[in-house]
């Protein structure tokens, strides 16, 4: 079955907790903390798959879970970090945010992306040791992993699109130009997915033709199943338009182009821009020649290149073929979508959410959404610390904390953060 779009939840590991101990050994007194650091959360990645043409391993597994990294060990040893979840998909995926729909990769190379960073893990109470405190009895936890509810969507990477009505034959001249054998009949929408194939002209010349399903007026809002698959011709370098210029089912040629043209300016503009030619097929079925010579003259107004060909016995196939091949060799490469998404910014919340305890003399704050804050936020950028001291000052927190007795000087602990607190 192929499946080209798929709905998805990924969640990074949350860092492993802090440990809280204290050497001990013979002889050696006082030996102080020695708590260690919990292990990073495992990251979740993305990467490419060559062998992969459908997206059909996530219809029924839609959450993907990184493992957590373990809690601090004695005598210093930090836990192990998370195992990383890495998930395959077709070349050609787009990634989306669920939500805004901004595109957040384009999966068309075979480096891997990292779409959710695991959770940073909690300092030990080997950190908190100072002159002072010289017997920290508190460790810090670990911070959750990133968390994206994400799209996929798979466009297919062809050179060639073949568009057209259904049944004008072009699932029969992808059989002919390449190795592929997709499904033909002699009913309307015989095609129900798109197909691949790899034409070669010569040795070390070669490239890609998808058989895009059949498209019919309306198919840009959702008529037939054009809606479906035109995502698949976005990709495309060259587009040729495949017209049954017998006339067996009474279609005009012309109007048949100019119908396929529409739709795809409205599904995106961009693609009136694309080059294209336009294949007459089914010629060895004409007995007038008058619709053929109304759609040259009606192509030679726009400039397009029409070729009269027939599937059936191969006639002008190869003239059709060398003309891509060489249309081809002076385009760019297949278009990269670039990312668009920007994450938005971690909210703040209600100092009263948050838990203040009080241990050797550091106030302690917890939270849930301070959590998620920290984790958001690079503390070595001035505008980010700047954005967090203002996030700390809108929930309340310094004046909830005045309240509870703390004073100049007093150091404030967030997390694997302390401040020096300051009136």
């Amino acid at each position: 079955m192929f499946i080209d779009t798929a709905h998805i939840t990924v969640r990074a590991g949350r860092g492993g907790n802090g440990a809280v101990s204290f050497h001990r050994e013979k002889y050696i007194s006082a030996g102080g903390p020695d708590g260690g650091d919990g292990g990073r959360g495992g990251h979740v990645y993305l990467v490419t798959d060559p062998h992969m043409s459908t997206l059909m391993d996530f219809r029924y597994k839609r959450v993907y879970v990184a493992g957590d990294g373990a809690p601090g060990g004695t005598k210093g040893c930090s836990g192990k970090g998370g195992s990383d979840l890495t998930i395959r998909v077709p070349v050609g995926t787009l990634v989306r945010d669920r939500v805004t729909g901004a595109i957040m990769r384009d999966l068309s190379d075979d480096k891997p992306f990292m779409l959710s960073k695991g959770g940073r893990g909690g300092w030990g109470n080997q950190h908190f040791a100072t002159s002072t405190r010289q017997c920290p009895r508190f460790a810090k936890a670990g911070l959750d992993g990133e968390a994206h509810e994400v799209t996929l969507e798979l466009k297919l990477l062809a050179d060639v699109g073949l568009v057209g009505f259904p049944n004008v034959g072009k699932s029969t001249l992808l059989s002919v130009i390449s190795a592929a054998r997709p499904k033909i009949a002699g009913y309307h929408f015989t095609t129900l997915t798109p197909n691949l194939g790899v034409v070669r002209v010569d040795e070390g010349t070669s490239f890609v033709v998808s058989d895009i399903p059949g498209l019919i007026e309306g198919a840009a809002q959702g008529a037939g199943l054009g809606h479906d698959f035109l995502r698949h011709v976005d990709r495309c370098r060259l587009l040729v338009h495949v017209v049954d210029a017998s006339g067996f089912e009474g279609r005009d040629p012309v109007t048949d182009f100019e119908t396929v043209c529409a739709e795809l300016e409205a599904y995106n503009p961009e693609l009136t821009h694309r080059p294209q030619f336009v294949a007459a097929n089914k010629c060895d079925l004409l007995s007038d020649d008058e619709p053929l010579n109304a759609l040259r003259a009606h192509l030679d107004k726009k400039n397009i290149a029409l070729f009269a060909i027939s599937g059936a016995t191969r006639a002008g196939v190869d003239d059709l073929v060398a003309a891509m091949a060489g249309k081809l060799a002076t385009l760019p490469p297949v278009p990269v979508f670039e990312a668009e998404y920007v994450a938005p910014l971690p909210e703040g919340g209600d100092a009263q959410d948050l838990t203040i305890r009080q241990e050797d003399g550091t106030w302690i704050v917890e939270g849930p959404w301070l959590s998620r804050l920290l984790g958001n936020v690079n503390l070595t950028d001035y505008e980010s610390r700047m954005f967090f001291d203002r996030m700390l000052r809108q929930s309340g927190l310094f004046g909830r904390l005045e309240r509870m007795g703390i004073a100049e000087g007093d150091i404030v602990s967030l997390y694997d953060c302390e401040f020096e607190y300051v009136k």
